[in-house]
């Protein structure tokens, strides 16, 4: 069963670089990942610092697999330091 995970993150506009330079590199540790289908982001039109991530896995096991990995913990932290909240995941499956 393919997932969708959605992750909405907002960000003042001086921050906004740094996000994008922390998530592509979250998505370059992901591509390498068993499971990993593809990724990607989405800037809303209206609210500048406002974007959605959109990443798609195989499987919920493997996208647990990655959440669970060093790496990505230490670059989520960086990230939700930037944001001054946690991230917040929504995952989706095929109807």
């Amino acid at each position: 069963m393919a997932i969708r995970v959605l992750m909405k993150r907002s960000v003042s506009e001086d921050h906004q670089e740094v996000l994008r330079k922390l998530t592509d590199r979250l998505r370059v540790l992901a591509m390498g990942q068993e499971g990993y289908v593809s990724g990607e982001t989405l800037k809303r039109i209206d609210h500048p610092g406002v974007s959605l991530i959109i990443s798609k896995w195989k499987s919920l096991a493997a996208w647990e697999r990655w959440f669970r990995t060093p790496e990505r913990e230490q670059l989520q932290r960086q990230i939700d330091e930037l944001l001054g909240e946690k991230t917040v995941y929504e995952i989706y499956d095929f109807d």
